[in-house]
Order: C-alpha cells, then sequence, then structure tokens
C-alpha cells in the first residue's frame, strides 16, 4: 500500500501477489526476476505463509522465514520403488510439493525433504535446487505452529524429522507424568487424541479401551460458525460403546478445547451410558490468544480458558476432574524428537544453522512477530 496499490479483497493471496508484481532493485526493464521478486516479498511478509510459484517451466517451492506453516517436497517414483526404503534421486521421475508428506503415497511419491524456513527452493526438469534461505529479522528462532503436532495435521505425516503420531504419543506420555487420576480405562476422543491417549495408557498402566464411536461422515465441529450446529454435529458425530466403560471410572484423553461446547455433550453421553466417573486429560496447554497466523481459532473473549467458568471448568463441563498438559511439556515431547533427529537431507550449512522453536501463540500470547494494529 506504500507504492499506491489498491486492494479489492481482504484476501492475503491477492497481497502476496501485489508484492510479487512489485518491481525490486537492480531488476532490469521487461526483464522480471522472480527470484529478486521472491526475495522481496519474503523480506517484506517475514510470516506466515508457504507458497508455490511457477513461472514457464520453473517452479519455486518457498516457505517464510519463520517456518511458521508446513511444505515439503516428494519424489515421483516408479511403483515397484514406493515402499522400498533404496533407491536415490535417479529413480525420480518428478517432483511433488505439499503442506503433508502424508499425501505423498496416494499418489506414488516419496518423502524428499522439508522446505527450510526462509527457503526458496527450485524445481525444474533438472532437479531440485535450494536459491536461498532469508534469514529472520535479529536472528529470532523459527516459529513452526505447535497446533500441527497437536490438532491439525494427519497423523502420518513428517514435520521437522518426526512424525506427527509418534509426537502426540509423547505429549500422552507426559500428560500422565503431569496428571495422573486413579480410574480403570484411559481413551479418547477420536481420532486425533488417540496416539495421545495410548501414550498416556502406557506410563499410567491403565488398560486403554474405545469408548466412542466415530460417525466418519460429519467434519470437525469446532469451525463450525455457531454454538448450536457445533453442539448437533457432536450429537451427529459419536456413540457409546456402552460395554467397554458401564460402571467404569473413565479417563478421557481430548486433543484440545477450544470453546467447550462439544466435551459437555460427549461427558453427559458416556455418564448417561455407564461411566461412573469421566476424568477429563487435555493432550495440550489451554488455548488462551487468538491466532493471526492463518488459524480460525476464535476471539479471546470465546475461549473457555478466559470466561470465569475456567476456574471451575470440570463442573462447568459436567466432568468429575480436568487437568491439561503443560506448554514447557508440550514443548519437550515436540523438541525431544527434533534433537536426536540429525540424518536429513539438507545441506551441512543448513544444518550448521539449525535452530529449535515453535510457535506457541495460542497458548502464551508471545507471537513471533509484533503484531500491528
Amino acid at each position: 500500500m506504500r507504492h499506491g496499490v489498491g486492494l479489492s479483497t481482504s484476501s492475503d493471496s491477492e497481497l502476496i501477489t501485489q508484492l510479487l508484481c512489485l518491481t525490486p532493485p537492480m531488476e532490469e526493464v521487461d526483464t522480471p526476476d522472480w527470484v529478486a521478486r521472491i526475495k522481496n516479498l519474503m523480506t517484506e511478509t517475514p510470516t506466515s505463509y508457504s507458497l508455490l510459484i511457477m513461472h514457464k517451466d520453473v517452479i519455486y517451492a518457498v516457505r517464510d522465514p519463520y517456518g511458521n506453516r508446513p511444505l515439503c517436497i516428494g519424489r515421483l517414483v516408479p511403483i515397484s520403488k514406493l515402499h522400498s526404503s533404496g533407491g536415490g534421486e535417479g529413480d525420480t521421475e518428478g517432483w511433488v510439493v505439499s503442506s503433508e508428506s502424508c499425501s505423498f503415497q496416494s499418489i506414488g511419491a516419496k518423502y524428499y525433504r522439508e522446505v527450510q524456513p526462509g527457503e526458496i527452493v527450485q524445481i525444474s526438469k533438472h532437479g531440485v535446487k535450494s536459491l536461498n534461505i532469508i534469514p529472520r529479522p535479529e536472528g529470532d528462532p523459527p516459529a513452526f505452529c505447535i497446533f500441527e503436532y497437536v490438532y491439525f495435521a494427519r497423523p502420518d505425516s513428517i514435520f521437522e524429522g518426526q512424525m506427527v503420531y509418534t509426537v502426540r504419543q509423547r505429549c500422552g506420555r507426559q500428560l500422565a507424568i503431569e496428571a495422573p487420576t486413579d480410574a480403570d480405562v484411559v481413551s479418547t476422543v477420536p481420532e486425533s487424541a488417540t496416539p495421545a491417549a495410548l501414550g498416556y495408557a502406557q506410563v499410567s498402566g491403565l488398560p486403554y479401551v474405545e469408548v466412542l464411536c466415530k460417525n466418519r461422515y460429519v467434519g470437525r465441529t469446532f469451525i463450525q460458525p455457531n454454538t448450536r450446529l457445533r453442539q448437533l454435529g457432536v450429537a451427529k458425530k459419536f456413540g457409546a460403546l456402552t460395554d467397554n466403560f458401564a460402571g467404569k471410572r473413565v479417563v478421557l484423553i481430548d486433543d484440545s478445547i477450544v470453546r467447550g461446547n462439544t466435551i459437555s455433550p460427549i461427558i453427559k453421553l458416556l455418564k448417561e451410558a455407564g461411566a461412573t466417573e469421566v476424568h477429563i486429560r487435555v493432550a495440550s496447554p489451554p488455548i488462551r490468544f487468538p491466532c493471526y497466523m492463518g488459524i480460525n481459532i476464535p476471539t479471546k473473549e470465546e475461549l473457555i480458558a478466559n470466561k470465569p467458568e475456567f476456574k471451575d471448568i470440570a463442573n462447568y463441563i459436567g466432568a468429575t476432574s480436568v487437568r491439561y498438559l503443560s506448554v514447557e511439556g508440550l514443548v519437550t515431547a515436540v523438541q525431544s524428537g527434533i534433537e536426536s533427529y540429525e540424518k536429513e537431507q539438507i545441506s551441512s550449512s543448513s544444518k550448521a544453522s539449525r535452530k529449535l522453536g515453535h510457535c506457541t501463540a495460542c497458548l502464551t500470547g508471545k507471537y513471533p512477530i509484533e503484531l500491528e494494529w
């Protein structure tokens, strides 16, 4: 807007396109230097985006300097090589880019590597080439969204050299250490909390059973536009597997509680079906702040952790008890796997400059960059 560009929508995609149209310094007239333009865009907008830009026969895969959103590269390989552990770049029939690695196998591709924070990767018929890595302001650490591990990503996706499923298991094990309870069985609010529930069961020594049957044809409820639709979604989404828990004390693991509207009907369902106690254990800390990085986490006033009822949340949602994983516990569960992983297919210079860092803004209010209002 400093250059007098008029925007016709509120879409960040339009803003990115407008920035790419700006002529950067030193560009020759009528000869667009797309790499220079991308660098200029990344300098102007340090977060939050992952981009795929195609120009003629070249594709540029771009990840913002903070690495807030995921982006990875895969190799298209012959079907005979798809499930083998061997095979080098010589077997490559083409290259693909995705936000999550879980999508590769369904199209006959194998995971190759992540695009690093701030990296510009050129993909052409000549292969994959890293062109540049744009540094973060003042040497800040990266800020990959920690909620990708908690909820958003599919469990078979790979981020930062580790599978999401494994991280969620570690969260459950840490939760069992921080928030034990006397109970008979451990279960889950399917499905993203299942790995955490298995981890909790491993540490607590309690048997894991399924108490809820999920209707797979109903979408996620926290993004529904009003409370009535979210509650109706819960009623359609789950059925009780009564024989597994009637007359027993249940520890129910959830991945997160945003507004608190969906967990209450689940607790009521379990109690009416015969559970004597329902202890809620949440495999992430309370969400207290909105996300301004592109995720539809609501305003601060809508979040249950900011309401007066949160002081007695167990009574408010009808649970016997409620405990959350600490912020420190979540960060430890995520970063302990990264620290032990040093065999990524990236350059030595990238390894040398590797820093750990995750965006926990929705939990702590500490955003990776200063917000301008």
